[in-house]
């Protein structure tokens, strides 16, 4: 049997007119922004008119750490959904857009797999409808304004070395890092360092993430820090009156998009910050709104649930006042033989062995979710070919010693179809579990103390270490008044530790925190660690080559 790529399976579909969806979701007609025939925008002035309407079920899907093996919790999200259709359940998707760095980077595709994926694949892929060239537009607006205000004459005081406003570009550009701009003599500007970060860790982006309409979207873009004076006062976006601007153009970004998976299941697809560097989740709007739409709701937040998940329960719940009612844990076989040793090349070979010391980091990562988070749990493997009973046998043994059920994903290959025990499960937990939702830390503790409980309760560190411009950054950010401020930890994805070469559940470590920012707008302290960076670089053999179009306008390539 011939195996399609993503893109044959999503070109192949047959899609239903995006009004159509709309109207299967109970969107009315007059809160629909057509952007062509299968993708929309919805007016965010819905959420008025079903204030008062009850919310559905918000089923949270998170992962192990990530590996070269591949987890799929995109694909598991699209699939879920469609099992919950396939229930007659009345159901909507929440995820991210994707990255263009990413797209041309690694992934080379980013909305699903197989036959569980969110369409048109090509689109939601690249352009969409405008999203992230919007914000990193609204980014860069600033940015030149306050370049601008300093080559005017400066009447702020700023002193351009303790500029910490960088300009976005939603690419993976490593040249861009640390620049020096503003050369060529005075009509070009004053010189100084300066740098790109990718657009989905731009403060803007959080920021659209987390507002819940235009007037909280300005108000959060004029808070944001954009440097010091040379007295070391904080310079904010309302000082050099840019909040206007950049809220108008990123108007349309605002609102939710709409659009189906393969089985006609309706999706928002809106806001893509990474959870390795930014807070990791879809738009507050959109999952607000698809919660007063459906009875129940599947979100996704980015990469592990020691990145994803605790941001998304630290920040995005609690900044929305949401709570989510069970969480399903995407792991592989393979992957958690990679975790234990196995190279990528050997893992289709079973090996009890190498399963057995990988197991830790799944184990880890839902004792996080039931013991810290205080949410119900499903470990959903994501079926291979190459698994074998043996294997599979040993991971719903571990897992059923924490009292946790496993249940096989079938959804890459089978669809809906695939998914609909694993939705049964998640319906078991919902009704029949109790929930202990609960934050990670109080807001009341200090930056360092929210810091430490992060490092010791999630990553099972021994300690942290601040290097010393942290230590004065933080002590700093304490004086100025941001102290009780949510923690957004950038970390490495591959390890619970800052070394992405620490695989499994590491002992014995520490976290070593680099930089500390305040990301006031958005509303919560950055803190770097490691060697992790704002802005990536391309891999040895970027994606980009395989991707091509023809004279149709068909593209191929994209996985």
């Amino acid at each position: 049997m011939e195996i399609k790529t993503d893109i044959e399976i999503a070109q192949a579909v047959e899609k239903e007119p995006i009004l159509n969806i709309a109207r299967d979701a109970g969107i009315d007609e007059k809160y629909v922004e057509l952007y062509g025939n299968y993708k929309a925008k919805i007016d965010y002035s819905i959420l008025e008119e079903k204030k008062n309407e009850p919310d559905g079920k918000l089923i949270l899907v998170t992962a192990i750490s990530p590996t070269p093996a591949g987890e799929g919790k995109t694909t598991t999200s699209a699939g879920l959904a469609d099992a919950f259709h396939r229930l007659d359940k009345k159901v909507m998707l929440a995820l991210r857009e994707p990255s263009l760095g990413p797209v041309f980077g690694i992934k080379g595709g980013a909305a699903g797999g197989g036959y569980a994926q969110v369409v048109p694949m090509e689109d939601i892929n690249l352009h969409f409808t405008g999203d992230m060239h919007a914000i990193g537009a609204a980014n860069n607006l600033i940015a030149a304004m306050l370049d601008n205000h300093i080559q005017q004459g400066n009447a702020l005081n700023i002193d351009p070395r303790r500029i910490t406003w960088k300009r976005a570009v939603d690419m993976n550009d490593r040249q861009l890092r640390h620049i020096l701009d503003g050369m060529g003599g005075k009509a070009s500007g004053v010189p100084r360092e300066d740098g790109f970060e990718i657009t989905v860790a731009s403060e803007v982006m959080a920021i659209l993430c987390l507002s819940h309409d235009i007037e909280d979207l300005k108000d959060k873009l004029s808070r944001i820090i954009l440097g010091y004076t040379y007295d070391g006062a904080p310079v904010t976006v309302a000082d050099i009156k840019a909040q206007g601007a950049a809220a108008a153009l990123l108007k349309d970004a605002l609102k939710p998009n709409l659009v189906q998976t393969l089985e006609h299941t309706p999706a928002f697809v809106h806001g893509g910050p990474f959870a390795n560097i930014a807070h990791g989740c879809n738009s507050l709007m959109a999952t607000k709104m698809a919660l007063k739409l459906a009875d129940y709701v599947v979100t996704e937040a980015g990469f592990a649930a020691d990145l994803g998940a605790e941001k998304f329960v630290d920040i995005k719940c609690r900044k929305g006042g949401l709570r989510p009612d069970a969480c399903v844990l995407v792991a592989t076989v393979r992957a958690l033989k990679y975790h234990g040793g196995v190279p990528k090349k050997d893992l289709n070979e079973e090996n009890l062995e190498a399963l057995e010391a990988g197991l830790p980091n799944l184990l880890q990562h839902l004792e996080n979710i039931r013991e810290v988070y205080g949410i119900p749990a499903v470990v959903a493997l994501n079926e291979f070919p190459t698994d074998t009973q043996a294997e599979v046998h040993l991971v719903e043994e571990k897992c059923r010693e924490l009292g946790v059920n496993v249940v096989l994903s079938q959804v890459w290959a089978k669809g809906g179809e695939g998914g609909v025990d694993l939705a049964k499960e998640v319906i078991r937990l919902i009704e029949e579990e109790e929930n202990h939702f609960s934050f990670t830390y109080p807001l009341e503790l200090t930056i360092r103390e929210k810091i430490e409980t992060i490092a010791k309760r999630v990553y099972h560190a021994d300690g942290v270490i601040y290097e010393k411009k942290a230590a004065q950054s933080i002590d700093q950010l304490e004086k100025l008044g941001y102290g009780g401020l949510p923690i957004c930890v950038a970390k490495t994805q591959f390890s619970f530790s800052d070394d992405p070469s620490l695989l499994g559940a590491p002992e014995g470590f520490h976290i070593t925190v680099t930089e500390a920012k305040a990301d006031a707008g958005a509303g919560f302290i950055v803190v770097k660690t490691g060697n992790i960076m704002t802005m990536p670089g391309l891999p040895r053999v970027p994606a980009a080559e395989k991707i091509d179009v023809d004279n149709s306008g068909r593209i191929t390539g994209l996985f």
